[in-house]
Order: structure tokens, then C-alpha cells, then sequence
């Protein structure tokens, strides 16, 4: 895997990646201890709309810069994304009034959503061969899951030196550190593309790219799985731990680092598994699973594990009789739940993450394979705004049924909606995804340059774009080549 890092271009941007999510990983501790000095109590409202903030900034940004990217010199607009983020963050410690914060983070967040597509654009330039950019997006998924890991370590480490307004500034490092990291190499020129419509043509061709390409469409229903079941994890771990099964503050640093080490293990793997079997079939089981282990996870929860006991809510959960640190009605209290339950989130929560990283880590390919060079910036924009809208439905789905039905219903729920979405993605991703098609032309004169040579019903490799606005029909595989 770490063959790739020979390359001086993609080692200087692999590198500017892991230094610019380092100082994203302090930002996000220092903005939990700033929104407790401005509001006090009302700290997790304050981080809430933050978050909400975060993830319209993603939907909404990525689509229209992809609009201008391809005028845009790419070093140069990442180079500027970077001095935002690092100004952004200088800012954040003078701030003192709460919507200063939701403008700074709005900033903050929008110049992500132009940075991490754009860079996930060139990546594939940089490292043509499929086989090498496999390897870096293993490495990409690495580096997320490690830096969930040692952030917060790193930042627990500063804390004790200094006061939380100096990370901040460590998060301003990173993001200057990207930056020169960015300059000190060489990319490809983005290639200008010329699209009927105007700007909002442009802005929404890479949606339309993604909504007309069947194995898109299916990648799409996928990320959709991912987000409702990471939502679990992510937004209730913290209550199925403390609350639930009434273990320390601790493991709930156990169970995220049970999702983080599946990630990681299946992130190693990769490479290798992907030179022996094809994407579908890698990502279609992949969504299956992680759907069947929580759906599992959730009939455990609705038969009573933890503290609270079959039949009833546990400590927290509405209709319990028992409050947080309080033991269950005919139970024992906190810290004497099921082990083997416990054991039980430890394992769901490790095979979730491994499942996580083979639907998501395969994603960039089929990304890659479904546009052309100079559309690949808007292709990479549209995912990330589809991925984030997913999360935007899911993340306040799981912590609202959480709080208001429980913990099992919110399970089962975003259980049914992962189901919904892995049948849907079999049913979008055809079993025979060739990357040549065989198609016609009629609308086309004789003489256009696209059939020199070939006349108006021939093969290529076929994407979605100005002469080919819709996918052809399917056909029995004659010309066809393989992906």
C-alpha cells in the first residue's frame, strides 16, 4: 500500500490531508469547550446547529464552486482553501457571541466542501493506474479512522499544557502546513468544459451525472446505508454505554475505538482484496452485513440488555423508572449489565466500521470510472454533497427517535431505512457494469468529430456528458468490454 508514497506529488498531498485532519480534530475538541464558555448549559444546542450548519455548508457549497473549478487553477484554490480554514480558525478564539461562531463555522465548513473535492479530483491525475489509486484511497480511509484516534489524544495532551483557545491555533498550523505542502508540487491543469444552461447547469451537472449513471445511482443508495447506520454509532454510543449498560466514561472511547479498528483492518486489506474481486461484489454483501448487525443489535436492545431490563426503557430512555447511575426495575445497577451484551456492541460496532470501509473506501473508484478527466471535479463534488445530505437526514433521525421512543426504535428504524437502501442498491447496480457500451448517435450529423471513424452506432468507454446525456439501453453484452 504504502508503494504509492514514492510518488512526490501524491506523497506531498496525502501528507497535506493527514496535517490539515489533525488540525480539523483539535478544531472539533476546541469548539466543544469554546460553545461551553459562550453558553454554559446550552453548549449541545450551540454545537447542534453548528453541526446542522456544517452539513448544509457541504451540501449546498460543493455543487456551486464545481460550477467555476474547472477555471480555477487547482493549486491555487486549494492553497486559498487552506489560508480560509487557517484564518477561520485564528478568528474562532476572539469570538463572543454565539452567532459569530455559527458565521465563522459557515466559513469554516464551505471552504472544506471546496477543498476536500477538488483534492479528491486530482488525486486520480495524479496516480492514473487504478491499482495506485486504489492504494490511495486505502491509505485516504487510514488516515480518517487514525485521526478519529489520535486527535482527541493529542488534544487531551495540549490541555494539560495549555488553555483550549491554543488549539485553535494548532488547527491554523495544520492548515498552513496543507497549504505549503500544496504549493511544493506541481498538479494537473483542470481541463475548462464547455456546458449549455449557464451556472446553474453547470452546478447541477454533477447531481445529473450521478442520478443517470446506474452504478452511481447504486452508490448513492449505499452512502445512504452508511449514514443511517454510522448515525447510530456515531450520535448513540455515548447513551447506549453510559446509559444502557452503565459502563464508564471510558468505554465509550472503547466502543468508537471498536468501529475505528473494523475501518482500519478493512482499509489494510483492501488492495489486496480488490486486485482478486470486483466492486459490486465487495459492496453489495458489505451493506447486507453492517444492515443485519444492527438490525440484530436492535432486537437485542428491544429484549432488555443493559441495566433496564426485558420489558422495560433503561436508565434515560422514555418510560424507564430508573434514572442515569440508578439500577433498572429487577436489575442489577450500572457497571453490572450483560457482559455478554457488552461484548455484544463491542463486536457490532467492529464489524459496522469493517463494513463501513468496504462500501466507502471503493466509492472513489467508481467515481473515477464514471466520468471523464475534466468532469471529475464535479462528479467528486456531487458525492460529497449526496453523501452529506444522507447524513443531514439520518444524524438528527437517530438522536431524535433515540430521545423520544428509545433507543431500540431508533435502531429499528434506521435498520429499515438501510434495508430499503441495500435492495435498492442491488437493484440499481447491474450484475454486468461494462465500462464500454455500445450506443447510438442519431441526432448527430454524419460529419460531427465524435463519429469519425466510428459511425453513428459504435462502442467507448461511456460516460455521462454533453454528447451522452442519458444512459443507453441495456443490451445483451455484444462490444461491450468489462470494467
Amino acid at each position: 500500500m504504502l508503494s504509492v508514497l514514492r510518488n512526490r506529488t501524491y506523497r506531498h498531498l496525502f501528507t497535506a490531508q493527514v496535517v490539515a485532519l489533525v488540525g480539523t480534530g483539535l478544531a472539533t475538541v476546541a469548539l466543544s469547550l469554546l460553545a461551553y464558555d459562550l453558553a454554559g448549559g446550552n453548549a449541545s444546542v450551540v454545537l447542534g446547529t453548528a453541526l446542522a450548519i456544517k452539513m448544509v455548508a457541504y451540501v449546498g457549497t460543493a455543487p456551486l464552486v464545481s460550477a467555476f473549478a474547472d477555471r480555477l487553477p487547482r493549486r491555487a484554490l486549494l492553497v486559498a482553501m487552506d489560508v480560509t480554514r487557517a484564518g477561520v480558525a485564528l478568528t474562532l478564539p476572539f469570538v463572543t457571541q454565539v452567532w459569530q461562531v455559527y458565521v465563522l463555522i459557515f466559513l469554516l465548513q464551505a471552504a472544506s466542501a471546496t477543498f476536500t473535492p477538488t483534492f479528491q479530483a486530482t488525486v486520480p491525475e495524479v496516480l492514473p493506474a487504478e491499482r495506485d489509486y486504489t492504494r490511495a484511497l486505502s491509505l485516504s480511509r487510514l488516515a480518517y479512522d487514525l485521526e478519529s484516534l489520535f486527535s482527541p489524544a493529542l488534544a487531551a495532551a495540549l490541555l494539560s499544557l495549555v488553555s483550549y483557545e491554543w488549539l485553535f491555533t494548532g488547527t491554523a498550523a495544520g492548515f498552513a502546513a496543507s497549504g505549503v505542502l500544496v504549493v511544493s508540487v506541481l498538479l494537473p491543469r483542470p481541463r475548462p468544459v464547455e456546458r449549455a444552461g449557464g451556472a446553474y447547469a453547470k452546478a447541477a451537472f454533477g447531481t445529473r451525472l450521478f442520478l443517470a449513471t446506474p452504478r452511481l445511482r447504486a452508490l448513492l443508495a449505499l452512502d445512504l446505508v452508511v449514514a443511517a447506520v454510522g448515525s447510530m454509532v456515531l450520535v448513540n454510543t455515548v447513551v447506549l454505554v453510559r446509559d444502557t449498560f452503565g459502563r464508564s466514561a471510558g468505554d465509550v472511547s472503547l466502543a468508537l475505538g471498536a468501529y475505528g479498528a473494523g475501518s482500519m483492518g478493512v482499509a489494510l486489506a483492501l488492495p489486496r482484496i480488490l486486485d482478486r474481486v470486483g466492486d459490486r461484489t465487495l459492496m453489495l454483501p458489505a451493506a447486507f452485513v453492517m444492515t443485519a448487525v444492527l438490525g440484530a443489535f436492535a432486537t437485542g436492545l428491544a429484549a432488555g440488555w443493559g441495566t433496564g431490563g426485558p420489558g422495560t426503557a433503561g436508565p434515560g430512555e422514555p418510560g424507564g423508572t430508573a434514572g442515569p447511575g440508578a439500577p433498572g426495575p429487577g436489575t442489577a445497577g450500572p457497571g453490572t449489565a450483560d457482559p455478554w451484551a457488552w461484548a455484544a456492541l463491542l463486536v457490532a460496532w467492529l464489524l459496522i466500521g469493517a463494513a463501513t470501509s468496504a462500501i466507502l473506501t471503493p466509492g472513489g473508484r467508481l467515481v473515477r470510472r464514471s466520468a471523464g478527466a475534466p468532469d471529475l471535479p464535479a462528479a467528486f463534488a456531487a458525492r460529497f454533497s449526496l453523501t452529506h445530505a444522507c447524513w443531514l437526514l439520518t444524524y438528527p433521525l437517530a438522536g431524535w427517535l433515540a430521545a423520544r421512543a428509545g433507543l431500540a426504535v431508533a435502531a429499528g428504524a434506521l435498520t429499515v431505512i438501510a434495508l430499503a437502501a441495500s435492495l435498492a442498491a442491488v437493484r440499481l447496480w447491474p450484475r454486468t457494469d461494462p465500462a464500454e457500451l455500445e450506443h447510438a448517435h442519431p441526432e448527430l450529423p454524419r460529419d460531427h468529430p465524435h463519429l469519425a471513424g466510428a459511425g453513428r452506432s459504435h462502442t467507448h468507454d461511456f460516460h455521462i456528458d454533453g454528447l451522452h446525456p442519458r444512459w443507453p439501453p441495456a443490451r445483451d453484452g455484444a462490444g461491450a468490454k468489462a470494467a
